[in-house]
């Protein structure tokens, strides 16, 4: 299956699992391609053949962009390391969850989440420490017991019911023992955060020195700019007053110019967040919902309100 024909199938995939999803950002580098929504749910998703391919540079700049954007940078892939991903278990790439295209469906149409994440020395899942605790007294077992019948030692067993995980094999045993499920899902949607090897929000890239006349527009304006690197949109800016967040581009009103703002548009209508496009000269005002701003236009202003204001009145979709 082409890259191409994967994209499609698993965009469809989510629209028939009633999310929105974005135009796809057609546009090199980058390290997303489409964003989806379904109510409070927001994703970020690179669908990749193989996911050996995902580096550590678009999972930091996803992680990043999950951040900003109050969205789960996802990746979903059919293969690693010539071996198929297999159905129902989470994997982890450089901080970023990893899904199948069957366990995106179990999840995500369904309504059935993975039991099982992949982490160095093999596959786990999640024990429920309570139900392991409440089914060994009932059955009048000590620690000492349970951890002979398991083959572990007693502090092993301790740490299950303090809620550590444990490898699939020994959660058959005890599932064999006590004829009982005590696994739970693996949480994907929040990243999973006591499997994955979390980091905290890696540090924005340097700007461009090209962008720094755009950056003190939007600073004066009371925003904090954070610059992207493989994205359709130069930077995220977060208002500081907690209002409107943009996306923000500039460059020549050319015709890829104009493909960047749709894309922006249709990101921003899917993540509920407006975008901005600054330009030298421009005849329109607008691209799909992406404001067009000629820099000389806000290069004066100095009330943020004006500046915000000017945004909400050239965007033609409220964000």
């Amino acid at each position: 299956m082409t890259r191409s024909a994967l994209v499609g199938n698993v965009t469809a995939m989510f629209r028939d699992a009633g999310f929105a999803v974005s135009d796809r950002c057609a546009i090199r580098p980058k390290s997303f391609d489409v964003v989806a929504r379904r109510d409070e749910d927001v994703l970020l998703l690179k669908i990749l053949g193989n996911v050996d391919a995902f580096d550590s540079t678009t999972g930091e700049e996803m992680r990043r962009l999950g951040h900003y954007l109050n969205a789960t940078p996802l990746v979903i892939g059919l293969t690693t390391r010539d071996e198929e991903l297999e159905r129902g278990v989470v994997y982890f790439r450089h901080g970023v969850p990893v899904l199948s295209p069957d366990t995106a469906l179990d999840l995500f149409v369904e309504n059935v989440p993975p039991l099982i994440y992949a982490a160095p020395g093999g596959l786990y899942v999640n024990i429920d420490g309570d139900v392991l605790a409440d089914e060994r007294e009932e059955r009048g077992w000590s620690l000492g017991r349970l951890a002979d019948e398991l083959g572990v030692s007693r502090r092993t067993v301790s740490k299950y019911e303090d809620g550590m995980n444990a490898s699939i094999e020994v959660a058959a045993e005890l599932e064999e023992l006590f004829s009982d499920e005590l696994t739970s899902p693996v949480d994907a949607l929040d990243g999973a955060e006591d499997v994955r090897d979390a980091e905290p929000t890696p540090e924005d890239p340097e700007a461009d020195p090209g962008d720094e006349r755009v950056i003190a527009i939007m600073r004066r304006a009371g925003f904090d700019v954070h610059p992207t690197l493989r994205a359709p949109f130069k930077a995220v800016s977060e208002d500081e007053q907690g209002a409107d967040n943009l996306l923000t581009g500039h460059s020549e009103f050319t015709e890829t110019a104009q493909k960047r703002a749709r894309i922006m548009g249709s990101i921003g209508r899917v993540t509920r967040t407006r975008s901005v496009y600054f330009v030298d000269r421009a005849n329109r005002q607008e691209v799909e919902g992406t404001a067009i701003v000629e820099r000389e236009d806000v290069e004066d202003i100095d009330e943020p309100e004006q500046f915000r204001e000017l945004i909400r009145e050239r965007t033609e979709t409220e964000a």
